[in-house]
C-alpha cells in the first residue's frame, strides 16, 4: 500500500528546495511556502495523477496542515519527530525504526500513521536532535540517555545495537506539574489516603514508590513533594532529571553523568549520594533506586535523614523488599541477608505501590507500614489495600483505596511532630 503521506513530504520538499533561496526564508516565510508548493503540486496532481489526487481530496483540513507542517519539519526542524514533540496531548513516544511510531495519549498507546522516510534520514535526525542537547551519539557511542528542555526523558539506541533501526524513545511530563488533588480527580487516590500521606511525608517517614514499568512511580513522587515544607533544605538524585519540585527555595538538583568514550568521567547514583551527605540535607528524594546505590540510601535513612522519598521497580509491595535485598547485595556481597533485612526494616517506613491496570488506569494499589523484622522476614502492615467493587468489568476497573482495620504500629514520628489524629 502506498505511503502517499511520506511521497508527497518529499515531493514538496524538493520543489521548495529548486529555489536555493528557501534557505534565507524566516520559519513564518518558509511555512508559507510550504502551504503553497502543495496548493502547485495539488495542481499538477489534477492534471496528470488521478490517485495523487484522490488522495488529496479525501484528506480533511487537519491533515492537509499536518502534510504542511511535516514539510516545514523535514526541512528545517526534526521531522515527524519535531512535529510530535509539539503536541502536548502525547505523553510518551516510542519509535521502533524509520517505519513504527507508537506514541501515547491519555494512557492509550496508538500506533500512528506516519513515518520517516528512510533509515537514514532517522538516524540524521537523531543526530541533530542528540547534538541540540549537548550529547552526541554514533556507532562507538550507540546508547544515549539526555533529557529535553522541558525536562522530558530521552533515550536513543542506535542500530546494529537495536535489530529494527534507530530507536528514540520519550517520556513527556506534565508542564504544570503533578498534585495529589489531580490524582485524586483520576481517581488514582482516595482522598483520605491523600491526607494520610500529606501526614507520612510532614512527619519525615522514610518512603518507597513502587511499581511496574509506566505505574506512575515518577509522577506520584512529583505529587507527593508538595507535601515537603517550603523551609527544608532538599537534595534531589536523578539518572535523568526528572523530577519537578518547584516550591523548595533550598533546593539542590543532581544528575549522574556517563562516562565518556575514553571510559573516564562516569559519576554514578552511588557518588551523589554520597556526596549529598555532605550537603547538609534534610531530605534526601531519590528518582530512583536500581542497583547498588540502595546500600548508600539505606544508610542515609538509617543516620539521621529522615523523610527520604525514592522509587523502585517492583510487583508489590512486598517485592520491593526482595527488590532492595537484591540490589544492596549488588553493592555487598559480604554483608549476610540478616543483615540487610535489618537494615532494610530500620530504615523504610512506608511503602506505597502503585499498578497500571487491565483497563491502562494507574492506581495506587497500596499503603503499607514496614513494622520490623520476625523470624528474619521483613513484616508488613497494609494500612491501606484497593478493592475492586461490584462495577468493575473486564475491560474496566471499579474500586477504591480502602482503609485497613490495621492500627499503625510505629506513630513514633507522628507523635514526635505532634501529628495525634493520623489515621
Amino acid at each position: 500500500m502506498r505511503d502517499y503521506f511520506t511521497e508527497e513530504t518529499v515531493k514538496i520538499r524538493e520543489m521548495i528546495s529548486r529555489d536555493p533561496s528557501y534557505s534565507e526564508l524566516s520559519d513564518e516565510q518558509l511555512k508559507e511556502r510550504a502551504e503553497k508548493m502543495m496548493e502547485l503540486r495539488i495542481r499538477q496532481a489534477e492534471e496528470s495523477e488521478p490517485d495523487v489526487a484522490a488522495y488529496y481530496s479525501s484528506l480533511s483540513f487537519r491533515t492537509r496542515r499536518s502534510l504542511s507542517d511535516n514539510v516545514f519539519e523535514s526541512i528545517r526542524g526534526l521531522g515527524i519527530l519535531g512535529k510530535i514533540i509539539a503536541d502536548k496531548s502525547i505523553t510518551e513516544v516510542m519509535i521502533n525504526g524509520y517505519d513504527t511510531i507508537f506514541v501515547e495519549r491519555a494512557g492509550k498507546l496508538e500506533q500512528i500513521p506516519e513515518k520517516f522516510e528512510s533509515q537514514e534520514r532517522l538516524r540524521n535526525i537523531i543526530t541533530k536532535f542528540v547534538q541540540d542537547m549537548g550529547r552526541s551519539v554514533s556507532e562507538s557511542n550507540p546508547i544515549v540517555d539526555t533529557r529535553l528542555a522541558d525536562g522530558s526523558r530521552v533515550n536513543v539506541v542506535l542500530d546494529p545495537i537495536a535489530l529494527n533501526g534507530p530507536i528514540v524513545t520519550i517520556r513527556r511530563f506534565p508542564e504544570e506539574g503533578m498534585t495529589i488533588q489531580k490524582l485524586i480527580g483520576y481517581g488514582s487516590i482516595t482522598p483520605e489516603a491523600a491526607v494520610f500521606l500529606q501526614k507520612l511525608v510532614k512527619a519525615k517517614y522514610n518512603i518507597f514508590i513502587s511499581g511496574g514499568t509506566g505505574s506512575g512511580k515518577t509522577t506520584f513522587l512529583n505529587a507527593l513533594s508538595n507535601y515537603i515544607p517550603q523551609t527544608e533544605r532538599v537534595i534531589t538524585i536523578e539518572d535523568s532529571a526528572e523530577l519537578q519540585i518547584r516550591h523548595i527555595p533550598n533546593l539542590v538538583r543532581l544528575e549522574t553523568r556517563n562516562a565518556n568514550s575514553s571510559g573516564t568521567g562516569g559519576i554514578s547514583m552511588r557518588d551523589l549520594i554520597k556526596s549529598s551527605l555532605r550537603m547538609r540535607p534534610e531530605r534526601i528524594v531519590v528518582g530512583e533506586v536500581r542497583g547498588e546505590e540502595a546500600l548508600d540510601m539505606l544508610q542515609a535513612m538509617n543516620t539521621g535523614h529522615d523523610g527520604s522519598i525514592s522509587t523502585g521497580h517492583a510487583n508489590s509491595a512486598e517485592d520491593m523488599i526482595s527488590r532492595l535485598e537484591t540490589m544492596v547485595l549488588s553493592g555487598a556481597g559480604g554483608l549476610p541477608l540478616e543483615a540487610i533485612r535489618q537494615q532494610i526494616a530500620s530504615a523504610v517506613d512506608i511503602i506505597i505501590h502503585l499498578s497500571r491496570l487491565r483497563d491502562s488506569s494507574r492506581k495506587t494499589m497500596s499503603v503499607s507500614e514496614v513494622v520490623g523484622l520476625k523470624d528474619g522476614k521483613v513484616i508488613m502492615n497494609p494500612l491501606f489495600e484497593f478493592q475492586e467493587d461490584e462495577k468493575t468489568t473486564v475491560r474496566k476497573v471499579s474500586g477504591s483505596l480502602k482503609r485497613t482495620e490495621n492500627e499503625m504500629v510505629h506513630p513514633d514520628k507522628f507523635i514526635a511532630s505532634g501529628i495525634y489524629d493520623y489515621l
